[in-house]
Parts: C-alpha cells; sequence; structure tokens
C-alpha cells in the first residue's frame, strides 16, 4: 500500500485537492470543485485521461460535502492508497502562528477566534479540517498558514500609525498568499539566478490580489494588512480605501456593519468599478467603456503597490507575476508594466503573449518573470517537514 499526503486548499466557494506520494512527494491526483453552492464544476489536472471540466451532481451545496466528493474520487481512483496526513490551507494565523503546525482542540479553538478577519476563508478551512477529522480518524491534520511567510517583516513594516499598544496587542499588517509566495521563493534562485536574493517584488494577481517585497526570498513587506481586503482592488474586493469612507458610510448612510462588510468584500474591486464581472477575461472581451475603466484602474493600482516597494528594496532588480490572473492575463500583465516603464520594464511583447517564464526584453534593466503558483506542494512539503519533528 502506497503512503500518501493529502493537501487541500480551501478557497471561498472552491477547493483544491492533491494527493504527493509521501516519500517522494511526486503528485497522485490533482483535482478541485469550484463554483460551490451555485454551479459547481469538478476539474482534474492529473491523471490524464480524466475529464477535465466535469459538472458536479447538485447536492454539493457546501465546502465539506466538495471535500467528501473529492476524496471519495481519489479513493475510487487509488484504492491502494493510505493517506498519512492530511494538510490545510488556513488563511490567518496571526502573530501566534508563524510556522505549520499540527492541529489539536486548543489550535482549532486558535484559528476560529481568527474566524471574524477572514470570514470568507477561515470557516470554510475549519469546516474542511473538521470534515476530514471526521472522515480520517486519527490521522495527523496540519494547518499551514497563508501569514506565515510574512512573519519576517521588520516591525515598522507591520506597524500601523496607531497607538503603540494596539500595535503590541496585535493589530498589525498580517499579510497574506503566503504559500503562494512561499512557492515562487523556493524555485526563484534556479530561475532568476542571483536577481532572485535582491529587490524581488511578486505580485499575486487573481480573485484576491496582493504584492509582496522579497530580499534573500524572505518578506520584507507586503500590501495587504490584518484582513485580506486591504491593499489592491481585487476581483470582488475593495483594497486600500480612505477609513473616513468607512465612517461615513457607517454613520451618515446608516450602513450596518454586515452591509457594509459584504459591500468591501463581495461587491466592490472588479465587479464593482465594471459593474459587469469580476472575472479578468470577461472584461477584456467586453465592449463597455466601464469595463475597459475597471482594467485600467486594476492594471493602475497594482502598478503604484509595487512601484512602492522600491523604496525599500533601495530599487528593483526583477518582478514576478503569479496567480491567475499574473499567469493568464497577457493584456494585464502588459497594462501593469507599461506603467512602470520608468523603473526599466520593458517587455518582450511575443513572450508575454505566449506566458513565457520571462517576459522582459534583453536591454530591460528589471528582469520579469511569469511563474505559476503551487500552494499545494508547500502544503505537502510542510506536512512531511511536521511529521519528522
Amino acid at each position: 500500500m502506497k503512503e500518501a499526503i493529502l493537501a487541500l486548499n480551501v478557497g471561498s466557494s472552491s477547493l483544491k485537492l492533491a494527493a504527493f506520494d509521501a516519500t517522494t512527494l511526486d503528485p497522485v491526483l490533482r483535482a478541485g470543485v469550484t463554483g460551490i453552492g451555485c454551479d459547481a464544476r469538478a476539474t482534474f489536472e492529473m491523471p490524464v485521461g480524466m475529464r477535465p471540466d466535469t459538472p458536479v451532481t447538485p447536492a454539493i451545496a457546501n465546502i465539506e460535502e466538495a471535500a467528501h466528493w473529492l476524496l471519495d474520487i481519489l479513493q475510487r481512483h487509488c484504492p491502494d492508497l493510505h493517506i498519512v496526513a492530511a494538510g490545510h490551507r488556513v488563511v490567518h494565523g496571526g502573530t501566534r502562528f508563524d510556522r505549520p503546525v499540527r492541529i489539536d482542540a486548543a489550535v482549532l479553538a486558535g484559528l476560529e477566534a481568527l474566524m471574524p478577519l477572514a470570514p470568507a476563508h477561515q470557516p470554510a478551512a475549519i469546516a474542511v479540517i473538521r470534515s476530514m477529522s471526521m472522515r480520517l480518524p486519527g490521522t495527523p491534520q496540519i494547518a499551514c498558514f497563508d501569514t506565515a511567510f510574512h512573519r519576517t517583516q521588520p516591525k515598522l513594516s507591520q506597524w500601523y500609525a496607531l497607538p503603540r499598544a494596539m500595535s503590541e496587542a496585535g493589530i498589525v499588517r498580517i499579510g497574506f498568499h503566503g504559500l503562494s509566495y512561499e512557492y515562487v521563493a523556493s524555485v526563484l534562485s534556479v530561475i532568476a539566478g542571483s536577481a532572485a536574493h535582491d529587490k524581488v517584488v511578486v505580485a499575486h494577481l487573481g480573485h484576491g490580489a496582493s504584492v509582496c517585497a522579497m530580499r534573500d526570498l524572505r518578506s520584507v513587506a507586503t500590501s495587504m494588512g490584518l484582513t485580506p481586503l486591504d491593499g489592491l482592488m481585487m476581483g470582488t474586493r475593495c483594497g486600500a480605501i480612505d477609513p473616513g469612507v468607512l465612517l461615513h458610510l457607517l454613520q451618515e448612510q446608516r450602513m450596518g456593519v454586515q452591509e457594509l462588510a459584504d459591500l468591501l468584500g463581495n461587491r466592490s474591486g472588479l465587479l464593482g468599478v465594471s459593474g459587469i464581472s469580476d472575472d479578468v477575461q470577461v472584461l477584456e472581451a467586453s465592449d463597455d467603456p466601464r469595463a475597459r475603466e475597471a482594467l485600467d484602474m486594476f492594471a493602475e493600482r497594482a502598478a503604484c503597490t509595487i512601484a512602492a516597494q522600491a523604496p525599500l528594496l533601495d530599487g528593483l532588480q526583477a518582478l514576478v507575476f503569479t496567480g491567475g490572473i499574473g499567469e493568464h492575463a497577457s493584456g494585464m500583465r502588459r497594462r501593469i508594466c507599461d506603467r512602470l516603464a520608468w523603473l526599466g520594464l520593458t517587455l518582450d511583447e511575443d513572450a508575454n503573449l505566449r506566458h513565457a517564464r520571462r517576459i522582459d526584453r534583453e536591454d530591460a534593466s528589471v528582469r520579469v518573470y511569469v511563474i505559476p503558483t503551487n500552494e499545494e506542494i508547500v502544503i505537502a512539503r510542510a506536512v512531511r517537514r511536521v511529521l519528522l519533528c
């Protein structure tokens, strides 16, 4: 019987599952479910031969049912597989969890306490953890945190300009997408050589979006804050906003807290500005001028945020695009880099259209890379480290 490590990557309405050989970490199966609760569909990356995009039974109405459905697929396809541990992407670990940890009752209570800071993701991750604990009793469950990668940031990069006691109590810039950034850091030396270790900005652009400034492959600053709402404009999230706007909506327009949370997290960003869609591909194909305005705003905010990292790094040697938009939207990459030409970014248009690994021109002073992220292998590696401790 082959031993395997399970990696579960929970989104707000999606779930990715990957199984890896516990010894070699070679992938055995990769699958996912998107549109959970509305129009659920399953996608299979491995093994070859399984239908790549398959409708899912309407009975899958929540994240736990999706997890059980994917596990059933795995066990039918690999009946001789023994799962020795399951690793879970957990979006928020606060300041307490700075590394992967084996989940017990105390850890689970700590994760539940953080739910208000990541309401679109944390409850779903906890639901899958509980579900897998019942489905795989006795199997170690490991939490891998999107926040942990950023705990290397210097104090001043983390603190808000609030009374010191609040910062010392944990109201600080935490940062997210850490599993994605950790993967990019793990491969960057091979791809970029010496440029990987100094003055690098990684832009994780997807439905959620952020940037991370890295020195020596470690996070020194990031655009998201205490919650995943801050920083860049995103698919349905507003990103950075004047706090006075929030006070105005609460006080003058009598907006309730939950209504405000829904506005900021689910009805803003690309969707809110365009009034059409939160999908870059849909907006790129639209003739509606509002679509162009939303895309231009996204690119402008991303370029400004990338440029803002340069003073922290004393310059910029390399820019890396990752995430769904960063990996696949050549038009958005061009929009962003055109706004950063003054920093020395010049794209090779053909390489950009082909989604090549390196997309800058030879005479450019800043290297530009496209690196597909792989959060699941980061989870599997973390699980194996915890098991060996």
